[in-house]
């Protein structure tokens, strides 16, 4: 068993941050060991390879062929027609920049066309050959079986896990525990070639899948599906076993090794030098010395490094840059790239186009007519309105936001689910995050009576929490540290007083806001204080109750899901007492007379307290027709907490960013929080809009 299953979380964050990636696998070493610049390029900076129409094939044949096993092992039939179905969806969702165009195939049409083609003639063949599957199966045990093992390989413990995905495995009739790889090919490989080759990939699943289950692999097949129809009409589907003993299980672990060693040897070293293979068939040479000229010039930031790889590939990357800076012209590399990039087809970011215009192109390969009619400059996104063609379903447009975010270099964007009216014409609009170079700063110009500004949206219209509007008594606001949320509390806090009210608590369990306390503003620190505060709210709305008296009140909770968890609750809310349960039995004096009977006190529960949570309930139920407003801010969209009840309450939602698409969805129920740009950047819903509304939030330095 290896060593690091033993280590803890810290001690693994430590070992993590040692290497330039926190995984190892079969198609990584085989990657490395035949170039290494081909493996810095994808598995290190994340650099997407582009994929020719046979690699493609291949995999809409296994995501047919995943389709067909997963029905088997439920007794279900699946037919030819669905087996297609799957491939032919597969092959939509490659995007247009990841095809590389050949000779062959100089167009994406041309390449999806081939792509048709080869899985189609994939799956007959699959289909016509079944038996070589099936003939000896007795139980489909899994299929797509994803692996994330830590494996001692060789006698040695690999210090970092093994990832895999096994295309299937089955238990054959005379009992033996069969692990299958799928594969596509042009021309059947030898059986000298796979028995060397395929030993290698063979024990790292046999490793994987005996460390994750608790079976005993037998043998391992490799069935090969040629494309091209075989002259002499034989078989197009060959099997390949690999029967495992412990010899042939040593043999292929010491082959394996030798590779894998000198991977993890390399990953484990920041400055290593990954060389380039030029006599490697499988890569562009264009596009690995476009890659080799960007890593001397570029930032961390333009490449697709992991988050928690950004601080050491940045490292790596500084001292590539001194080197090469120090030594040639910067404008010489501009200049390579250029020229290196002009070799590569089909790539947006080479070309020198506007963002309309990428989105314009981007969205016409894919068939669909569309205009950006207009492009608005926001303070932290950018807005695009695109004027749809006519017989272009919108909903085409949804299938491809990824490919739009992808062409416009950037991580994410957002469609609009509604149409939006801009000029008197409706539009569909596209958002795309982007860099803020300034702020929206707070001005009392934007008050309008009590209608609280709560920020601008892109296209200059401010948003309003209206305060008398009794469809609009309450806010939830939620935002990670960093969104802007304290930024916009305070703000808003700036507004209501300019609006004219004297009367604001602000409940601070983080202590943020002691510098508001006097002129009118009351601020209570503290859970213990918190708690009989909101007890005294609940009792000055009783007496408003009582006299009919009303006054405007805002109670701005800041971190009310964390003072929420850590108020008293159960046992904690008793109210003690000490009360008489009768009498001691009455004792004789000095003289033998009895005395009078003593009473006998206990501490007994006599009543309860309201909880915190409670309070808060009745003040936002009843509060609102007696001047009270609330707004109750978290970091943390707990369903614990911000449950469908309490969000019935705060009829007005904001949000800003936050770090999962849950979290958005239990805030606004919906996603694109986790889409935003940070440092103000939020999203609002409210009775008063139509739609959910992008908006800039105020700041008031």
């Amino acid at each position: 068993m290896s060593k690091y299953l033993s280590y803890n979380s810290d001690q693994l964050e430590e070992l993590f941050s040692s290497f330039l990636v926190d995984s190892w696998s079969y198609s990584k070493v085989t990657s490395f060991a035949r170039n290494e610049k081909a493996f810095e390029k994808t598995d290190i900076y994340g650099e997407k390879t582009r994929r020719s129409a046979s690699s493609v094939a291949g995999n809409a044949y296994h995501a047919a062929l995943a389709l067909y096993f997963e029905n088997l092992s439920s007794d279900k039939k699946t037919s030819i027609v669905e087996m297609e179905r799957i491939g032919f969806a597969y092959i939509d969702r490659v995007s247009d920049e990841s095809w590389k165009l050949q000779k062959t195939t100089p167009t994406v049409e041309e390449c999806k066309i081939l792509a048709t083609k080869n899985t189609t003639s994939l799956i007959k063949n699959f289909v016509d050959d079944i038996e070589l599957y099936i003939s000896e199966l007795d139980e489909v045990l899994g299929v797509e079986l994803r692996c994330d093992e830590w494996l001692t390989i060789n006698g040695v413990d690999i210090p970092l896990p093994c990832h895999a995905a096994i295309d299937l495995i089955i238990r054959l009739k005379n009992g033996k525990i069969v692990i299958i790889d799928h594969k596509s090919k042009r021309s059947l490989s030898a059986d000298k070639e796979l028995a060397f080759i395929g030993g290698k990939q063979a024990i790292t699943y046999v490793k994987c899948l005996e460390s994750k289950t608790d079976h005993t692999v037998d043998e391992v097949w490799f069935i090969e599906n040629k494309i091209s129809k075989n002259e002499n009409n034989s078989p197009q589907l060959k099997k390949f076993v690999i029967a495992l003993d412990r010899n042939t299980t040593r043999l292929y672990e010491a082959m394996l090794y030798e590779p894998l060693k000198r991977m993890i040897e390399a990953v484990s070293d920041p400055d290593y030098v990954f060389l380039i293979n030029d006599s490697d068939n499988f890569i562009d040479k264009e596009e690995m010395y476009e890659f080799w000229a960007k890593t001397m010039i570029a930032e961390v930031d333009d490449f697709n490094v992991a988050p928690e790889k950004q601080e050491i590939i940045a490292k790596r990357l500084k001292k590539i840059r001194d080197a090469t800076l120090a030594a040639v012209n910067p404008k010489t590399i501009s200049e390579f790239r250029k020229n290196a990039a002009a070799f590569i087809p089909y790539n947006l970011n080479n070309m020198d186009l506007t963002n309309s215009q990428k989105i314009e192109h981007i969205l016409r390969t894919f068939g669909i007519g569309v205009s950006v009619a207009h492009s608005i400059d926001g303070y932290s996104s950018d807005t695009f309105l695109l004027d749809v063609g006519a017989g272009v379903k919108i909903a085409n447009i949804m299938r491809y936001d990824l490919d739009i975010a992808n062409a416009l270099n950037a991580s994410s964007v957002s469609i609009g689910k509604k149409l939006m009216v801009y000029k008197d014409r409706s539009y569909l609009s596209i958002e795309t995050s982007k860099k803020r170079e300034r702020d929206l700063l707070f001005d009392p110009k934007y008050l309008k009576d009590e209608k609280i500004p709560i920020g601008v949206n892109n296209f200059g219209e401010t948003i309003y929490w209206n305060m008398n509007n009794h469809s609009t008594p309450h806010v939830l606001v939620c935002g990670a540290t960093g969104s802007g949320k304290s930024i916009s509390l305070i703000s808003t806090i700036e507004y209501a007083k300019l609006a004219g009210v004297t009367d604001i608590i602000i409940l601070d369990p983080k202590n943020e806001f002691g510098k508001y306390n006097g002129n009118g503003v009351r601020v209570f620190k503290g859970i213990e204080k918190i708690e009989e505060q909101m007890k005294l709210l609940v009792d000055e709305m009783q007496r408003r109750v009582e006299s009919g008296y009303t006054s405007k009140t805002l109670v701005v909770f800041d971190e009310f899901a964390d003072a929420l968890a850590s108020s008293r609750k159960g046992k904690a809310l008793d109210i003690k007492e000490e009360v008489q349960v009768g009498y001691y039995a009455p004792k004789k004096d000095e003289n033998g007379y009895l005395m009078d009977p003593v009473p006998k006190m206990k501490i007994q529960t006599v009543g309860t307290h309201k909880s915190l949570g409670e309070n808060l309930q009745m003040l936002l139920q009843k509060g609102r027709s007696l001047g009270f407003r609330v707004i109750a801010a978290t970091q943390r969209a707990s369903v614990k907490v911000i449950t469908g009840d309490t969000k019935v309450n705060f009829p007005v939602q904001i949000c800003f960013q936050v770090p999962k698409e849950i979290d958005s969805k239990v805030v606004l129920d919906e996603s694109g929080a986790e889409l935003l740009a940070g440092m103000g950047d939020g999203l609002i819903r409210s009775p008063e809009y139509l739609t959910t509304v992008r908006f800039q939030g105020f700041y008031k330095p």
